[in-house]
Protein backbone atom coordinates (compact mmCIF):
# COMPACT_ATOMS: atom_id res chain seq x y z
CA UNK A 1 0.00 0.00 0.00
CA UNK A 2 1.18 3.67 -0.82
CA UNK A 3 1.24 5.40 2.26
CA UNK A 4 2.80 7.91 4.05
CA UNK A 5 5.11 6.46 6.78
CA UNK A 6 5.44 8.79 10.13
CA UNK A 7 8.46 10.70 8.85
CA UNK A 8 6.36 11.98 6.29
CA UNK A 9 3.66 12.73 7.98
CA UNK A 10 5.43 14.54 10.80
CA UNK A 11 7.38 16.40 7.91
CA UNK A 12 4.18 17.51 6.29
CA UNK A 13 2.72 18.72 9.59
CA UNK A 14 5.74 20.80 10.45
CA UNK A 15 5.82 22.21 7.22
CA UNK A 16 2.40 23.58 7.70
CA UNK A 17 1.55 21.57 4.60
CA UNK A 18 -1.16 19.72 6.65
CA UNK A 19 -2.56 20.07 10.19
CA UNK A 20 -2.57 17.31 12.58
CA UNK A 21 -6.20 17.71 13.43
CA UNK A 22 -6.72 16.58 9.56
CA UNK A 23 -4.35 13.87 9.79
CA UNK A 24 -6.27 12.64 12.97
CA UNK A 25 -9.26 12.75 11.65
CA UNK A 26 -8.43 10.81 8.47
CA UNK A 27 -7.29 8.00 10.69
CA UNK A 28 -10.17 7.95 13.15
CA UNK A 29 -12.38 7.97 9.88
CA UNK A 30 -10.00 5.07 9.24
CA UNK A 31 -10.29 3.10 12.05
CA UNK A 32 -14.78 3.86 11.79
CA UNK A 33 -13.96 2.01 8.35
CA UNK A 34 -12.48 -0.39 8.36
CA UNK A 35 -12.11 -1.67 12.14
CA UNK A 36 -15.25 -3.95 11.67
CA UNK A 37 -13.46 -5.91 8.97
CA UNK A 38 -9.96 -6.20 10.65
CA UNK A 39 -10.81 -5.97 14.71
CA UNK A 40 -7.88 -4.53 15.60
CA UNK A 41 -8.93 -1.48 18.42
CA UNK A 42 -10.55 -2.46 21.83
CA UNK A 43 -10.64 1.43 22.21
CA UNK A 44 -10.76 4.71 20.13
CA UNK A 45 -10.00 7.52 21.80
CA UNK A 46 -11.71 10.12 19.28
CA UNK A 47 -12.43 13.30 21.18
CA UNK A 48 -8.93 13.26 23.39
CA UNK A 49 -7.10 12.13 19.97
CA UNK A 50 -8.97 15.19 19.24
CA UNK A 51 -7.63 17.24 21.03
CA UNK A 52 -4.37 17.09 21.56
CA UNK A 53 -4.18 17.44 17.54
CA UNK A 54 -6.09 20.83 18.21
CA UNK A 55 -3.20 21.82 20.31
CA UNK A 56 -0.43 20.61 18.19
CA UNK A 57 -1.76 22.51 15.76
CA UNK A 58 -2.25 25.83 17.73
CA UNK A 59 1.57 25.00 18.89
CA UNK A 60 2.47 25.18 15.35
CA UNK A 61 0.83 28.23 14.60
CA UNK A 62 2.04 30.05 17.26
CA UNK A 63 5.77 29.16 16.31
CA UNK A 64 7.10 26.78 19.52
CA UNK A 65 9.10 23.89 19.06
CA UNK A 66 7.23 20.47 18.51
CA UNK A 67 8.78 16.94 18.62
CA UNK A 68 9.67 15.08 16.28
CA UNK A 69 6.62 13.42 15.70
CA UNK A 70 4.14 16.08 16.35
CA UNK A 71 1.07 15.29 14.69
CA UNK A 72 1.38 11.48 13.80
CA UNK A 73 -1.43 9.18 15.24
CA UNK A 74 -0.33 6.18 16.91
CA UNK A 75 -2.33 3.46 18.71
CA UNK A 76 -0.59 0.65 21.52
CA UNK A 77 -1.20 -2.97 22.48
CA UNK A 78 -3.57 -2.75 25.03
CA UNK A 79 -1.00 -3.70 27.84
CA UNK A 80 -0.13 -0.55 28.12
CA UNK A 81 -1.70 1.65 30.77
CA UNK A 82 -3.79 4.40 29.12
CA UNK A 83 -5.09 6.74 31.72
CA UNK A 84 -9.56 7.05 32.04
CA UNK A 85 -9.28 3.00 30.56
CA UNK A 86 -9.07 -0.35 32.52
CA UNK A 87 -5.49 -1.84 31.04
CA UNK A 88 -7.71 -4.83 29.08
CA UNK A 89 -4.48 -6.78 28.34
CA UNK A 90 -6.66 -9.07 26.36
CA UNK A 91 -8.99 -10.30 29.21
CA UNK A 92 -12.47 -10.45 30.48
CA UNK A 93 -10.82 -10.24 33.98
CA UNK A 94 -8.96 -7.11 33.87
CA UNK A 95 -12.12 -5.72 32.15
CA UNK A 96 -13.30 -5.20 36.08
CA UNK A 97 -10.67 -3.58 36.77
CA UNK A 98 -10.58 0.20 37.69
CA UNK A 99 -9.19 2.75 34.63
CA UNK A 100 -5.70 3.23 34.42
CA UNK A 101 -4.31 6.74 36.37
CA UNK A 102 -1.56 7.65 33.96
CA UNK A 103 -0.04 6.50 31.16
CA UNK A 104 2.46 4.30 30.58
CA UNK A 105 5.84 5.25 29.98
CA UNK A 106 6.45 4.69 26.57
CA UNK A 107 2.93 6.62 25.73
CA UNK A 108 4.23 9.47 27.27
CA UNK A 109 7.56 9.92 25.67
CA UNK A 110 5.48 9.55 22.70
CA UNK A 111 3.19 12.12 23.33
CA UNK A 112 6.62 14.13 24.47
CA UNK A 113 7.45 14.11 21.07
CA UNK A 114 4.03 15.39 19.53
CA UNK A 115 2.65 11.97 18.63
CA UNK A 116 -1.31 11.12 18.75
CA UNK A 117 -2.53 8.45 20.93
CA UNK A 118 -5.74 7.14 18.64
CA UNK A 119 -6.57 3.83 21.07
CA UNK A 120 -5.77 0.52 22.59
CA UNK A 121 -5.19 -2.62 20.03
CA UNK A 122 -6.01 -6.39 20.40
CA UNK A 123 -4.16 -8.85 21.29
CA UNK A 124 -4.39 -12.40 22.57
CA UNK A 125 -5.20 -12.99 25.98
CA UNK A 126 -2.64 -11.90 28.81
CA UNK A 127 -0.31 -12.00 25.65
CA UNK A 128 0.08 -15.56 25.86
CA UNK A 129 -0.22 -16.46 22.01
CA UNK A 130 1.27 -16.16 18.39
CA UNK A 131 -2.22 -15.79 16.65
CA UNK A 132 -4.54 -12.88 18.17
CA UNK A 133 -7.75 -15.13 18.16
CA UNK A 134 -8.96 -13.94 21.86
CA UNK A 135 -11.98 -15.93 23.46
CA UNK A 136 -13.34 -12.41 24.41
CA UNK A 137 -12.30 -10.28 22.00
CA UNK A 138 -12.72 -12.14 18.60
CA UNK A 139 -9.75 -12.77 16.04
CA UNK A 140 -7.61 -10.01 14.49
CA UNK A 141 -7.56 -10.61 10.60
CA UNK A 142 -4.80 -10.16 8.33
CA UNK A 143 -4.94 -7.78 5.90
CA UNK A 144 -3.92 -9.62 2.89
CA UNK A 145 -6.40 -12.55 3.75
CA UNK A 146 -9.07 -11.91 5.89
CA UNK A 147 -9.31 -15.98 6.19
CA UNK A 148 -5.75 -15.68 7.82
CA UNK A 149 -4.39 -14.72 11.42
CA UNK A 150 -2.25 -11.32 12.03
CA UNK A 151 -0.47 -13.39 14.39
CA UNK A 152 -0.35 -12.37 17.95
CA UNK A 153 0.13 -11.81 20.56
CA UNK A 154 0.28 -8.03 18.96
CA UNK A 155 -1.54 -9.06 16.23
CA UNK A 156 -3.57 -5.60 16.45
CA UNK A 157 -0.69 -3.85 16.64
CA UNK A 158 0.77 -5.47 13.34
CA UNK A 159 -2.86 -5.42 11.93
CA UNK A 160 -3.30 -1.74 12.18
CA UNK A 161 -0.40 -0.72 10.53
CA UNK A 162 -0.32 -2.87 8.00
CA UNK A 163 -3.84 -2.06 6.72
CA UNK A 164 -3.24 1.58 6.60
CA UNK A 165 -5.15 2.88 9.91
CA UNK A 166 -2.24 3.94 11.60
CA UNK A 167 1.16 4.83 10.33
CA UNK A 168 2.79 3.20 13.41
CA UNK A 169 1.76 1.14 17.05
CA UNK A 170 3.89 -0.03 19.97
CA UNK A 171 3.08 -4.08 20.91
CA UNK A 172 5.30 -6.36 23.44
CA UNK A 173 7.60 -9.37 22.52
CA UNK A 174 7.62 -12.36 24.75
CA UNK A 175 8.72 -15.26 22.87
CA UNK A 176 7.56 -13.20 19.70
CA UNK A 177 4.75 -11.28 19.97
CA UNK A 178 6.71 -8.71 17.87
CA UNK A 179 7.95 -10.67 15.02
CA UNK A 180 5.78 -12.92 14.22
CA UNK A 181 2.78 -10.71 13.43
CA UNK A 182 5.61 -8.06 11.34
CA UNK A 183 5.65 -11.31 9.53
CA UNK A 184 2.40 -12.65 8.59
CA UNK A 185 1.57 -9.25 8.43
CA UNK A 186 4.62 -7.97 6.07
CA UNK A 187 5.69 -4.86 8.10
CA UNK A 188 8.55 -3.86 10.42
CA UNK A 189 8.56 -5.02 13.92
CA UNK A 190 11.79 -4.19 16.43
CA UNK A 191 12.43 -5.76 19.62
CA UNK A 192 15.16 -4.39 21.27
CA UNK A 193 17.57 -5.35 23.66
CA UNK A 194 15.59 -6.61 27.10
CA UNK A 195 15.93 -3.70 29.17
CA UNK A 196 16.11 -0.94 26.46
CA UNK A 197 12.84 0.36 26.66
CA UNK A 198 10.55 0.65 29.87
CA UNK A 199 7.99 -1.25 30.91
CA UNK A 200 6.57 0.98 33.70
CA UNK A 201 3.06 0.53 33.45
CA UNK A 202 2.42 -1.92 31.25
CA UNK A 203 0.87 -5.29 32.25
CA UNK A 204 3.45 -8.26 32.68
CA UNK A 205 3.29 -11.70 31.12
CA UNK A 206 6.77 -12.88 32.32
CA UNK A 207 8.75 -10.53 33.74
CA UNK A 208 12.16 -11.77 33.12
CA UNK A 209 11.08 -12.34 29.42
CA UNK A 210 8.75 -9.30 28.04
CA UNK A 211 10.24 -6.77 25.90
CA UNK A 212 8.67 -3.63 24.34
CA UNK A 213 8.98 -2.35 21.14
CA UNK A 214 7.27 -0.52 18.15
CA UNK A 215 5.76 -1.54 14.69
CA UNK A 216 6.09 0.74 11.64
CA UNK A 217 5.67 0.83 7.63
CA UNK A 218 10.01 2.05 6.85
CA UNK A 219 13.28 1.52 8.55
CA UNK A 220 13.45 5.31 9.52
CA UNK A 221 10.47 5.40 11.47
CA UNK A 222 11.46 1.99 13.65
CA UNK A 223 14.84 4.26 13.87
CA UNK A 224 13.14 7.14 15.01
CA UNK A 225 10.85 5.72 17.60
CA UNK A 226 13.37 3.67 19.34
CA UNK A 227 15.67 6.81 19.34
CA UNK A 228 12.30 8.47 21.15
CA UNK A 229 11.71 5.94 23.33
CA UNK A 230 15.13 4.48 24.69
CA UNK A 231 16.37 5.15 27.81
CA UNK A 232 17.22 5.29 31.87
CA UNK A 233 13.49 5.02 33.40
CA UNK A 234 14.31 4.04 37.73
CA UNK A 235 10.44 2.65 37.72
CA UNK A 236 11.71 -0.37 35.83
CA UNK A 237 13.98 -2.08 37.46
CA UNK A 238 15.32 -3.95 34.55
CA UNK A 239 15.48 -0.72 32.36
CA UNK A 240 18.57 -0.22 31.87
CA UNK A 241 21.17 3.28 32.22
CA UNK A 242 23.28 2.64 29.86
CA UNK A 243 23.12 5.85 27.59
CA UNK A 244 21.03 6.18 24.69
CA UNK A 245 22.18 5.08 21.27
CA UNK A 246 20.98 6.95 18.60
CA UNK A 247 20.39 5.03 15.32
CA UNK A 248 18.78 7.31 13.03
CA UNK A 249 22.09 8.50 11.68
CA UNK A 250 23.59 5.64 11.66
CA UNK A 251 21.26 3.91 9.04
CA UNK A 252 23.11 5.52 5.44
CA UNK A 253 26.21 3.49 6.90
CA UNK A 254 24.75 0.21 5.63
CA UNK A 255 26.38 -3.41 5.95
CA UNK A 256 29.71 -2.16 4.84
CA UNK A 257 32.38 -3.98 7.19
CA UNK A 258 29.89 -5.74 8.96
CA UNK A 259 29.95 -9.69 9.48
CA UNK A 260 27.18 -11.06 8.86
CA UNK A 261 25.72 -15.06 8.92
CA UNK A 262 22.77 -17.31 8.53
CA UNK A 263 21.86 -19.36 11.13
CA UNK A 264 22.17 -22.92 10.37
CA UNK A 265 21.36 -26.22 12.77
CA UNK A 266 17.88 -25.57 14.66
CA UNK A 267 16.92 -22.04 11.91
CA UNK A 268 17.33 -24.17 8.75
CA UNK A 269 14.61 -26.66 9.52
CA UNK A 270 10.46 -26.91 10.73
CA UNK A 271 10.05 -24.70 8.15
CA UNK A 272 7.84 -24.26 4.42
CA UNK A 273 10.59 -23.85 1.93
CA UNK A 274 9.66 -20.34 1.39
CA UNK A 275 10.84 -19.62 4.25
CA UNK A 276 14.21 -20.75 3.82
CA UNK A 277 14.37 -18.74 0.73
CA UNK A 278 13.23 -15.57 2.15
CA UNK A 279 16.44 -15.80 4.15
CA UNK A 280 18.65 -16.70 0.95
CA UNK A 281 17.36 -13.97 -0.86
CA UNK A 282 18.27 -11.55 2.24
CA UNK A 283 21.84 -13.12 2.26
CA UNK A 284 22.78 -13.15 -1.39
CA UNK A 285 21.22 -8.87 -1.65
CA UNK A 286 24.09 -8.53 1.30
CA UNK A 287 26.34 -11.17 0.09
CA UNK A 288 26.64 -13.81 2.45
CA UNK A 289 27.36 -17.17 2.69
CA UNK A 290 28.85 -17.83 5.83
CA UNK A 291 27.08 -19.94 8.27
CA UNK A 292 26.82 -20.28 12.14
CA UNK A 293 25.08 -22.37 14.41
CA UNK A 294 23.93 -21.09 17.71
CA UNK A 295 24.57 -24.09 20.19
CA UNK A 296 21.29 -25.96 21.53
CA UNK A 297 18.67 -23.66 20.12
CA UNK A 298 16.21 -26.30 20.57
CA UNK A 299 16.70 -26.47 24.57
CA UNK A 300 17.03 -22.53 24.50
CA UNK A 301 13.25 -22.79 23.36
CA UNK A 302 12.15 -25.78 25.73
CA UNK A 303 13.57 -23.97 28.55
CA UNK A 304 11.83 -20.68 27.32
CA UNK A 305 8.60 -22.67 27.47
CA UNK A 306 9.63 -23.55 31.55
CA UNK A 307 9.96 -20.07 32.24
CA UNK A 308 7.51 -18.85 30.73
CA UNK A 309 4.80 -21.49 31.86
CA UNK A 310 6.45 -20.84 35.13
CA UNK A 311 6.40 -17.51 35.76
CA UNK A 312 2.89 -16.69 33.84
CA UNK A 313 1.01 -19.47 36.07
CA UNK A 314 2.90 -17.59 39.26
CA UNK A 315 1.35 -14.51 38.04
CA UNK A 316 -2.09 -15.16 37.36
CA UNK A 317 -2.25 -17.95 40.44
CA UNK A 318 -5.14 -16.29 42.66
CA UNK A 319 -7.47 -15.86 39.34
CA UNK A 320 -6.55 -19.49 38.38
CA UNK A 321 -7.57 -20.13 41.44
CA UNK A 322 -10.78 -18.20 41.74
CA UNK A 323 -12.06 -17.46 38.32
CA UNK A 324 -10.84 -20.22 35.80
CA UNK A 325 -13.88 -19.86 34.08
CA UNK A 326 -12.85 -16.23 32.72
CA UNK A 327 -10.00 -17.12 31.04
CA UNK A 328 -9.89 -17.63 27.30
CA UNK A 329 -9.76 -21.65 27.41
CA UNK A 330 -6.77 -22.18 25.52
CA UNK A 331 -4.25 -19.23 27.77
CA UNK A 332 -6.25 -21.17 31.08
CA UNK A 333 -5.01 -24.46 29.64
CA UNK A 334 -1.55 -23.40 29.44
CA UNK A 335 -1.04 -21.75 32.39
CA UNK A 336 -2.76 -24.59 34.64
CA UNK A 337 0.12 -26.11 32.96
CA UNK A 338 2.83 -24.21 33.94
CA UNK A 339 1.05 -24.06 37.68
CA UNK A 340 2.18 -27.67 37.76
CA UNK A 341 5.40 -27.57 36.51
CA UNK A 342 8.27 -28.67 39.37
CA UNK A 343 10.45 -25.67 40.16
CA UNK A 344 13.23 -27.88 39.77
CA UNK A 345 12.60 -27.55 36.04
CA UNK A 346 12.53 -23.58 36.12
CA UNK A 347 15.72 -23.20 38.22
CA UNK A 348 17.25 -25.07 35.76
CA UNK A 349 15.71 -23.60 32.81
CA UNK A 350 17.49 -20.37 34.30
CA UNK A 351 20.63 -21.97 34.74
CA UNK A 352 20.56 -23.03 31.01
CA UNK A 353 19.89 -20.05 29.81
CA UNK A 354 23.04 -18.17 31.13
CA UNK A 355 25.12 -20.81 29.70
CA UNK A 356 23.02 -20.33 26.42
CA UNK A 357 23.66 -16.63 26.69
CA UNK A 358 27.43 -17.22 27.08
CA UNK A 359 27.12 -19.52 24.40
CA UNK A 360 26.25 -17.42 21.87
CA UNK A 361 28.14 -14.35 23.52
CA UNK A 362 30.84 -16.60 21.87
CA UNK A 363 29.26 -16.68 18.59
CA UNK A 364 29.05 -12.49 18.34
CA UNK A 365 32.65 -12.71 18.71
CA UNK A 366 33.17 -13.93 14.85
CA UNK A 367 29.80 -11.87 13.81
CA UNK A 368 28.26 -8.91 13.86
CA UNK A 369 24.78 -9.97 12.47
CA UNK A 370 23.26 -13.09 12.26
CA UNK A 371 20.26 -13.68 9.69
CA UNK A 372 17.04 -16.27 10.47
CA UNK A 373 13.38 -16.75 9.80
CA UNK A 374 11.14 -15.17 11.57
CA UNK A 375 8.00 -17.70 11.33
CA UNK A 376 8.42 -21.31 9.99
CA UNK A 377 5.41 -20.60 7.63
CA UNK A 378 2.53 -17.91 6.13
CA UNK A 379 -0.15 -16.99 8.44
CA UNK A 380 -2.34 -20.14 8.84
CA UNK A 381 -6.15 -19.83 8.77
CA UNK A 382 -8.44 -18.55 12.03
CA UNK A 383 -8.82 -21.50 13.23
CA UNK A 384 -6.55 -23.76 11.91
CA UNK A 385 -4.96 -25.92 14.49
CA UNK A 386 -2.29 -27.99 12.91
CA UNK A 387 0.36 -27.78 10.44
CA UNK A 388 2.85 -29.44 8.37
CA UNK A 389 6.28 -28.65 8.86
CA UNK A 390 9.02 -30.44 7.70
CA UNK A 391 6.86 -33.63 6.96
CA UNK A 392 5.60 -33.66 10.63
CA UNK A 393 1.93 -32.63 12.07
CA UNK A 394 2.75 -30.02 14.78
CA UNK A 395 -0.16 -27.45 16.22
CA UNK A 396 -0.11 -24.08 15.14
CA UNK A 397 -0.08 -22.32 18.22
CA UNK A 398 2.92 -23.36 20.32
CA UNK A 399 4.89 -23.65 17.11
CA UNK A 400 4.54 -20.38 15.00
CA UNK A 401 7.46 -18.86 17.69
CA UNK A 402 9.86 -21.29 16.59
CA UNK A 403 12.30 -19.32 14.91
CA UNK A 404 11.42 -16.39 17.78
CA UNK A 405 11.66 -18.06 21.27
CA UNK A 406 15.34 -18.93 21.42
CA UNK A 407 16.06 -15.69 20.77
CA UNK A 408 14.28 -13.34 22.78
CA UNK A 409 15.06 -16.08 25.60
CA UNK A 410 18.31 -14.17 26.16
CA UNK A 411 17.40 -10.81 24.84
CA UNK A 412 19.09 -10.21 21.86
CA UNK A 413 17.68 -6.53 19.47
CA UNK A 414 16.27 -7.91 16.73
CA UNK A 415 14.33 -6.46 13.68
CA UNK A 416 11.91 -8.69 11.62
CA UNK A 417 11.85 -7.10 8.19
CA UNK A 418 9.58 -8.19 5.18
CA UNK A 419 10.42 -9.55 2.57
CA UNK A 420 9.66 -8.70 -1.21
CA UNK A 421 7.71 -12.36 -2.52
CA UNK A 422 4.76 -12.97 -4.36
CA UNK A 423 2.40 -14.37 -2.40
CA UNK A 424 1.65 -14.00 1.42
CA UNK A 425 4.15 -12.08 3.21
CA UNK A 426 6.95 -13.75 5.20
CA UNK A 427 9.68 -12.29 7.23
CA UNK A 428 13.50 -12.50 8.37
CA UNK A 429 14.63 -12.01 11.75
CA UNK A 430 18.22 -9.48 11.69
CA UNK A 431 20.09 -9.88 14.65
CA UNK A 432 23.25 -8.75 16.82
CA UNK A 433 24.50 -9.04 20.09
CA UNK A 434 22.73 -6.65 23.00
CA UNK A 435 22.76 -2.91 22.64
CA UNK A 436 23.97 -2.96 18.97
CA UNK A 437 20.48 -2.00 17.78
CA UNK A 438 21.93 -0.09 15.57
CA UNK A 439 23.66 -2.47 13.57
CA UNK A 440 20.18 -4.46 12.98
CA UNK A 441 18.87 -0.93 11.38
CA UNK A 442 22.13 -0.22 9.34
CA UNK A 443 21.17 -3.70 7.71
CA UNK A 444 18.02 -3.39 6.83
CA UNK A 445 17.93 0.42 5.87
CA UNK A 446 20.19 -1.56 2.83
CA UNK A 447 17.76 -4.11 2.28
CA UNK A 448 15.37 -1.10 2.23
CA UNK A 449 17.36 0.76 0.14
CA UNK A 450 17.58 -2.01 -2.76
CA UNK A 451 14.06 -2.91 -2.95
CA UNK A 452 14.64 -6.45 -0.75
CA UNK A 453 12.50 -5.26 1.75
CA UNK A 454 9.30 -3.20 1.53
CA UNK A 455 6.18 -3.29 3.76
CA UNK A 456 3.91 -5.84 1.59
Amino acid sequence: MNIPDATQIAVAIQNRDITAKSVTAAVLAQIAEKNQTYNCFTTVLAELAMEDADRIDQRLAAGEAVGALAGVPFAVKDLFDVAGIPTLAGSKINADNPPATQDAALITRLKQAGAILVGALTMDEFAYGFTTENAHYGATRNPHDLERVSGGSSGGSAAAVAAGIVPFSLGSDTNGSIRVPSSFCGIFGLKPTYGRLSRSGTYPFVGSLDHLGPFARSVRDIALLFDTLQGFDPSDPVCTSKPPEFCLPELTKGSEGLRIAIADGFFAKNGDPEVFEAVQKVAEALGVSQRVILPEADRARAAAFVITGTEGANLHFEHLRTRPQDFDPAVRDRLFAGALMPGTWYLQAQKFRQWFRDRVREVFQDVDVILAPATPCVAPRIGQQTMILDGKEMLVRPNLGIFTQPLSFIGLPIISVPVKRDGLPLGVQIIAAPYQEALVLRVAAELEANGIVSVC
